[in-house]
C-alpha cells in the first residue's frame, strides 16, 4: 500500500531523523548536517550508562533502589527505567542517554502496537535494555514497527481521531495525522539531545 501523500514529508522527515540519529549512535561515520562525513565511535556500555551529574535517572538492575525522586523502575526484564507516575518531579530530574533511548524506542513500539497491533502493550510489557548493543538493536525494532505502521496508512486514518490508542499521551483524542507529527518531534529532540551527551562523554573521556 503506497502511503498517503500528505504522510511523504513527514516519512521523509522521520527516515532523516531515524538514520542521523543511527548513524552517531553506531557509526563508523555519521553526516555533520552539511554533508561532511565525520568519524564516530560506537556506543559503548559505559557510555551508555555514563550518569554526567549526581542523581540522573537512567536505567539500572532491578536489584538496584530506584534514582532519587524516582518511585520505581519501569518496565520487564533484569533492567529497569527510573520512573514516577504524574506529577512528575519539578523540576524535570536530568537524564541519561541510556533514558532517553530507552524512552524513545519503548515510545515507538508501544505507538506502532496500539496503532497497528494488538493494541495491548503497556510500559511493564517493555524489556528495558542493560547494554549498548540491545539499546541499539531495540531503537530500531522500535523505529521499523513505527515506520511498517506509517506505510499502511491511508489519509482517512490520518484524520482518523483515536487511531492510535497509545495509552501515555493524548492519542485517543488526537487525529492520526497529529500523532505523526508528535512522533517526529520526540525523534529530532530526543535525537538531538543523545548527540549532546555523545559529545560531552568524548569530552570527558578523552
Amino acid at each position: 500500500m503506497k502511503p498517503a501523500p500528505r504522510l511523504t514529508p513527514l516519512l521523509d522527515q522521520f527516515d532523516f531523523a531515524r538514520e542521523r540519529l543511527t548513524g552517531r549512535l553506531a557509526g563508523p561515520e555519521t553526516d555533520s548536517g552539511d554533508g561532511s562525513p565525520t568519524k564516530v565511535g560506537p556506543l559503548t556500555d559505559d557510555e551508555y550508562l555514563w550518569e554526567p551529574v549526581p542523581g540522573s535517572w537512567s536505567v539500572r538492575r532491578r536489584t538496584d533502589a530506584p534514582a532519587p525522586r524516582a518511585t520505581l523502575l519501569s518496565g520487564t526484564g533484569d533492567w529497569g527505567r527510573d520512573f514516577a507516575p504524574y506529577p512528575h518531579p519539578v523540576p524535570p530530574p536530568f537524564t541519561t542517554l541510556a533514558w532517553r533511548l530507552s524512552h524513545l524506542s519503548e515510545m515507538l513500539l508501544l505507538r506502532a502496537d496500539h496503532t497497528s497491533g494488538t493494541h495491548t502493550l503497556t510500559r511493564d510489557d517493555y524489556v528495558i535494555s542493560g547494554g549498548a548493543a540491545d539499546a541499539l538493536a531495540a531503537f530500531e525494532e522500535g523505529a521499523t514497527a513505527w515506520r511498517t505502521t506509517l506505510e499502511g496508512t491511508t489519509d482517512t486514518d490520518l484524520d482518523t481521531v483515536g487511531r492510535s490508542t497509545y495509552p501515555h499521551g493524548s492519542d485517543p483524542e488526537e487525529p492520526f495525522l497529529d500523532i505523526v507529527w508528535w512522533v517526529n518531534q520526540e525523534l529530532l529532540h530526543h535525537g538531538a539531545e543523545i548527540a549532546l551527551l555523545r559529545d560531552l562523554y568524548r569530552e570527558r573521556h578523552p
